[in-house]
């Protein structure tokens, strides 16, 4: 197996041990289990929270100047 393949083993590993923990023990275990499906894909910005903030500070800001950018 190739280092691409490895990754996205060890990528969707994770993903679903995030999903199993957070469906049973998590803050959100009230929730469907398709929502921790979609919590655990995204699992690096469940496990660093800062992460998360610095994406969406990044996603914002490019929305921002390609509006301003448009007009």
């Amino acid at each position: 197996m190739n280092i691409k393949g490895t990754f996205f083993s060890v990528y969707f590993m994770l993903a679903i041990a995030t999903t199993i923990y957070g469906s049973i023990w998590g803050d959100f275990n009230y929730k469907g289990f398709a929502y921790n499906v979609g919590r655990g894909l995204v699992w690096p910005f469940i496990w660093f929270p800062t992460l998360g903030a610095i994406v969406g500070s990044l996603l914002l800001f490019g929305f921002i100047a390609y509006a301003s950018l448009k007009k």
